[in-house]
């Protein structure tokens, strides 16, 4: 009997995955950890492997198949000895057809009336004149168009995409009730006759808005902003490259921004935690995701237990993930998990920004650009290069004291670097 391969689940919040390509066909004999495809996930393009030998006797999902959901048959696999039953295409759904009811009054049919043209004034169509300029642009009849402004006045609005808003009948008539609009449809047909185009959402894009909508409207956010005088770190990141030139290692200012935070929560142990309903989940080990934008959407690669390891470790786990990413290539154990996370934006030019937390993580710190600034230095007024950081914090798992004693953290260990290494 063949074995039903099916759309398998390749990361916690994949629904729904694209058949990108397959690599085999029909006949071909394959073995177990042999690539059978290529499948688009919510985070990126991963292979799929097959886990039992055999030849591949009928591909069900052909290349580019979007929206395919997760358990769903995408091709059949026979045994050594067996032969492939012809294979039958999935039968659609039947269509449900509502039986008649009985002893129900039929409808009441709507009079014959002509639709009641627009209020009119003096013979003239009551309408503003932008509204008569897009009529004319779009080729609408003013008279069958119900005016929703002052008097019956026809007003931009009332036309819509480009359809427009019939009239109603008289009210004595009982008409059906039009079911409310998505407001994602409405806003789609806002544009009118502005050149625009319609792309597609991915996957991606999709989870990405689904669960930063779930975050804003069910996690309760709270804004901690501290400046960091960045000179010192500045300058120990110039004599530690300078000594890791020969070993081929550079590193930058957001390694040591990783690693800073992951002393600070090591310090603050009751900020590397998250709300888990009844339960708090408390940490002890610090892993840090670290934000990267890909095409189509951002995603968090995963540097594990960031407190314990060195800088030059950091830096090189930092780059390798933030490549796979780029190219689509991360496993689903480097981006998934993660205690905390950090968005740095400094490379924009970005002075401060407010980030939201990737559930179910309780906080994420935002970093903004190092700029010349006044500051004061030991009592002094000079001027030094200034980093703002501001943390996002669940507080329905990490009260404001907690939190601002993190950021008081992470300012210290920032301005004063070598403590991180020790």
């Amino acid at each position: 009997m063949p074995i039903e391969l099916k759309m398998p689940a390749l990361s916690p919040t994949m629904e729904e995955g694209t058949v990108a390509k397959w690599l085999v066909k029909e006949g071909d004999t394959v073995a177990a950890g042999d690539v059978l495809a290529e499948i688009e996930t919510d985070k990126a393009t991963m292979e799929f492997e097959a886990v039992d030998e055999g030849r591949i006797a009928k591909i069900v999902v052909g290349d580019g198949s979007e929206g395919v959901k997760v358990g769903t048959v995408i091709a059949l696999i026979e045994g050594e000895g067996e032969e492939a039953a012809p294979s039958k295409p999935a039968a659609p759904e039947p269509i449900k057809v509502k039986a008649p009811e009985e002893n129900k009054p039929a409808p009441i049919a709507p009079r014959a009336d002509p639709v009641p043209q627009n209020p009119t004034e003096k013979g003239r169509v009551k309408a503003s004149p932008l509204a008569r300029r897009i009529a004319e642009q779009q080729g609408l009849d003013l008279g069958g168009i119900a005016g929703s402004g002052p008097g019956g006045r026809i007003v931009k609005a009332d036309l819509g995409g480009g359809a427009g808003k019939i009239a109603q009948p008289s009210a004595s008539v009982s008409q059906p009730v039009p079911s409310p609009q998505p407001v994602a449809a409405q806003a789609a047909a806002a544009p009118g006759t502005i050149p625009h185009e319609a792309i597609k959402l991915s996957n991606m894009r999709k989870v990405i808005a689904r669960r930063l909508t779930e975050a804003k409207q069910t996690v309760p956010h709270i804004y901690l902003t501290v400046d960091c005088n960045l000179d010192a770190l500045l300058k120990l990141r110039g004599e530690l490259n300078a000594g890791l030139e020969g070993r081929g290692v550079k590193l930058s200012v957001n390694d040591l921004l990783i690693k800073a935070l992951g002393a600070a929560l090591v310090e603050v142990p009751d900020a590397n935690v998250q709300f888990a309903g009844d339960t708090l989940l408390k940490f002890s080990r610090v892993d840090i995701s670290m934000a990267v934008a890909i095409p189509g959407g951002l995603i968090t690669p995963v540097i594990a237990d960031v407190a314990n390891r060195s800088l030059s470790v950091i830096a090189g786990d930092a780059k390798r993930l933030a490549e796979r990413a780029r190219e689509g290539k991360l496993q689903p154990d480097e981006y998934q998990g993660g205690t905390a996370s950090i968005s740095n934006l400094g490379m924009y030019g970005i002075k401060q920004f407010d980030a939201v937390i990737n559930p179910p993580q309780g906080m994420i710190m935002a970093v903004g650009a190092g700029e010349k600034r006044p500051y004061v230095v030991n009592d002094a007024l000079s001027v030094a290069t200034v980093m703002s950081a501001t943390g996002s914090f669940d507080h329905r798992a990490i009260d404001g004291a907690v939190g601002a004693e993190l950021m008081a953290a992470f300012k210290r260990f920032v301005e004063k670097p070598l403590a991180m290494l020790a």
